[in-house]
């Protein structure tokens, strides 16, 4: 990772909005998604001049790419959260869908494997192509009957992958933010969901592992570049509060 980035532009807020949390259901499908592009344009309205990047994943899918365009045009830069997954013929088409949109940070799975992540990033040259490891949801369990390995070896074994496929960075869970650093150095990002607060209670129904949570000064202390935080941010009572708290924090931990 050659990139120097302020504490601001090492926050990546999760704009995960859902049907329910912003409007009643049931709505048409008509209606579900013009409410939902006005939530999300709002919110991308009330972190202006903050810096962070805004990370989009199901309302991608359901809006379209052009709202890449249209959280860009108020100054803060678009991660989008694909986790893109398939042959290299079909990754390249999506490469190539998403050009002219000019994503700042896009996912692909690492099980797609090297030719499909590279054909991937051949369409995408001034886009970083994040590889997903093993989602921080997952336990020991469940990765030993998927990959019949822990949840780290899972990790370090797709990160080679992603590695050998020369894209740019990885997303795991922060826990192993160090081993990778260990590994690769900063020849790739490191990008870390699993971020939760000291200061603010648990979010309800959290769905992560709370063995690979991290908070954030701890997080970026253990290497990671770039801290990725939804639910904690979006739920808050006032949202804006929690993001310039977050990046106070980075500060402080990269001081």
């Amino acid at each position: 990772m050659q990139k120097t980035l302020t504490p601001a532009e090492r926050l990546i807020v999760a704009a995960d909005f859902r049907p329910g949390m912003v409007y009643p259901l049931p709505a048409t499908e008509k209606n579900c998604r013009a409410l939902m592009r006005r939530k999300v344009l709002s919110f991308a309205d009330s972190l202006q001049g903050t810096g962070v990047c805004i990370k989009m994943n199901s309302v991608l899918r359901a809006l379209g790419y052009d709202l890449i365009g249209e959280v860009q045009s108020r100054g803060l830069r678009v991660f989008a959260d694909l986790k893109l997954f398939d042959i290299g013929e079909t990754l390249a088409t999506d490469g190539m869908f998403l050009k002219e949109e000019k994503p700042y940070l896009l996912t692909t799975v690492c099980t797609a494997g090297v030719s499909a992540m590279q054909a991937l990033k051949a369409e995408l040259p001034d886009t970083e192509v994040l590889g997903v490891t093993a989602l921080t949801s997952l336990k020991d369990a469940d990765t030993q009957t998927m990959f019949t390995c822990s949840t780290e070896e899972a990790v370090m074994r797709f990160s080679k992958v992603a590695a050998d496929a020369g894209i740019d960075g990885l997303i795991s869970s922060p826990k192993e933010a160090e081993m990778l650093r260990a590994r690769f150095g900063v020849v790739m990002s490191i990008n870390t969901p699993g971020i939760r607060f000291s200061w603010m209670p648990p979010v309800a129904g959290d769905d992560q592992n709370p063995d690979r949570i991290m908070t954030p000064a701890k997080a970026i202390k253990a290497g990671v570049d770039r801290i990725i935080i939804g639910r904690p941010i979006v739920r808050a009572e006032n949202p804006r509060d929690a993001v310039m708290r977050t990046i106070e924090e980075i500060a402080s931990a990269i001081a």
